[in-house]
């Protein structure tokens, strides 16, 4: 899996020009399924993700995880992350898992992060999705779940 992680002030995802899913300060995370990836990626990024110390302390250093200050998760399914461009000018996608793996591993990751008690909102998955954010810092990373074990 892949994510990318942006901290965030606020970030709102709409379909069809109705917000599916909000949130205020916590973090955006764009999620990407490779076809090869198993119910543990899901797991472990999850973790990952919601204990990743990248939330100021009182002394301005990023030493504070999404669980510690609170926040929420705004998770929104990205199947471009695996698009592969290094041949001609059109992004292959065969890497990218099949829609039903996909969803089925999205999933496990929003329960997996919901079950250490974050607030997590949803884009709605395989929807045309329109993303807005203001990104904090900017701060934003990007975690593969194969560089995890």
């Amino acid at each position: 899996m892949r994510a990318v992680v942006q901290r965030v002030s606020r970030a709102q995802v709409s379909v069809a020009g109705q917000c599916s899913g909000q949130i205020g300060p916590g973090l955006l995370v764009l999620l990407g399924v490779h076809r090869d990836d198993l119910e543990q990626d899901a797991v472990a990024l999850a973790d990952k993700i919601a204990n990743l110390r990248v939330f100021e302390d009182k002394a301005g250093i990023m030493n504070l995880s999404l669980i510690e200050t609170g926040g929420a998760m705004l998770v929104v399914s990205q199947f471009t992350l695996y698009g592969d461009c290094r041949k001609g000018r059109r992004p292959s996608y065969s890497t990218a898992a099949p829609p039903e793996a996909a969803n089925r591993l999205y999933e496990i990751f929003v329960s997996a992060v919901r079950q250490q008690g974050i607030t997590v909102e949803t884009g709605q998955f395989q929807a045309m999705m329109e993303v807005e954010l203001v990104n904090s810092g900017p701060a934003t990373l990007l975690l593969d779940s194969t560089r995890l074990f």
